[in-house]
């Protein structure tokens, strides 16, 4: 029998996503907010299967991308927020909490919760990774949950493997 390889994929339009966006540095993240939703719409997720969250800062974030992960009511949570370093090492300890929250949210749960926080030193720096659909962080993200929520479904589903071998859809 060969080698069983699973792999998320596109096939998003059965998928409910939650997305929680820091206001906090609302310059970038609306920016990123804006390209995650068009991504995900993009391929083929309606706007009833998108729920967004705003909070005041990316401090905020892990706690209800945890409430959602928690829910039941989504296959994945999208974490946006822009963190800019300042003059105090507030921006280290604040990206270190922010970076464990989402993971943690995501091991607690079994639900994809997605990192698209933007850490940057400069204000020009957390632009770029915010203005072009390319190198978008937002996008980047929706992309991710997207192939992560896909996979999960298969892996707590079955891959879609018959038992002749051969795959099924």
């Amino acid at each position: 029998m060969p080698i069983e390889v699973l792999e998320g994929d596109r096939d998003a339009f059965t998928c409910r996503f939650a997305i929680v966006v820091s206001l906090f540095n609302e310059f970038v993240t609306s920016r990123l907010l804006a390209h995650a939703i068009d991504t995900l719409k993009g391929e083929g997720v309606s706007e009833e299967a998108i729920t967004v969250a705003k909070v005041p800062g990316a401090f905020e974030i892990p706690l209800v991308a945890r409430q959602f992960a928690a829910s039941g009511k989504f296959d994945a949570v999208i974490c946006l927020g822009a963190v800019i370093r300042g003059e105090t090492p507030h921006f280290d300890f604040l990206c270190a909490e922010v970076s464990r929250g989402i993971a943690q949210a995501g091991w607690e749960t079994g639900i994809p919760v997605v990192f698209g926080v933007i850490t940057a030193n400069t204000a020009e720096q957390a632009l770029v990774r915010a203005d072009s659909p390319e190198r978008n962080r937002g996008a980047e993200a929706a992309r991710t949950a997207i192939a992560m929520a896909t996979l999960m479904k298969k892996l707590q589903y079955g891959s879609g493997r018959s038992t002749t071998g051969f795959y099924t859809r």
